[in-house]
């Protein structure tokens, strides 16, 4: 009998009301209806300096970036919310892939972990855009450096301050369609590769 997926949740933002939080929140909900299991953390809870070669080699990758590395390991893919940022990823996302890519296990290659897992990725932005420029810059960091495998599909949901109800939801269904068919892909592929 298959277990079932696990899909690990998180947003590229540290502050309270951000509309990515919100976006990875609802991811939380489509996940769990198409039946997998979701875990949503907030990085705002994973500190760790700005990474620096001389920090790494004095004392050591922190201490937040194994916790987070260990929550990858233990779910079959990984959905990220990125806020776009001057026309691309958070300082925070950016900072926290970089420490967790440098954690390694015996003999093994560094960021092996993210070798291993799905992702697929998602924003919204109060523009008309959706945040498409900053998802670019992370398909390629995720994709090209660091050798991960990320759904085609991408979910961009634009003028976030219209686009979320009272209760968080996205009421417009051109959007669900393509959020349904990006959360569903994760999941599909994710299942697949952890059976392999």
């Amino acid at each position: 009998m298959n277990e079932t997926v696990k899909i690990l949740v998180f947003a590229g933002s540290a502050r309270n009301g951000s509309y990515n939080k919100k976006l990875a929140k609802f991811a939380v909900k489509i996940i769990e209806e198409k039946g997998a299991q979701a875990t949503f953390i907030d990085l705002s809870d994973y500190e760790m300096p700005l990474y620096h070669g001389d920090l790494e080699a004095n004392e050591g990758i922190p201490e937040a970036a194994w916790k987070i590395e260990a929550l990858m390991q233990q779910h079959d893919g990984i959905f990220i919310a990125s806020p776009e940022y001057n026309s691309s990823v958070t300082p925070l996302l950016k900072n926290t892939l970089d420490w967790v890519s440098r954690i390694k296990h015996g003999d093994g290659p560094s960021g092996a972990v993210f070798k291993e897992k799905v992702f697929a990725i998602g924003s919204t932005s109060p523009n008309p855009r959706g945040g498409i420029r900053g998802l670019l810059d992370l398909r390629k960091i995720l994709q090209l450096g660091l050798q991960a495998v990320v759904v085609p599909d991408q979910v961009m949901v634009p003028f976030a301050l219209k686009s979320f109800d009272e209760n968080g939801q996205i009421t417009d269904e051109e959007l669900l369609m393509f959020f349904n068919l990006a959360i569903g892909k994760l999941i599909k592929i994710s299942g697949r590769l952890r059976e392999s």
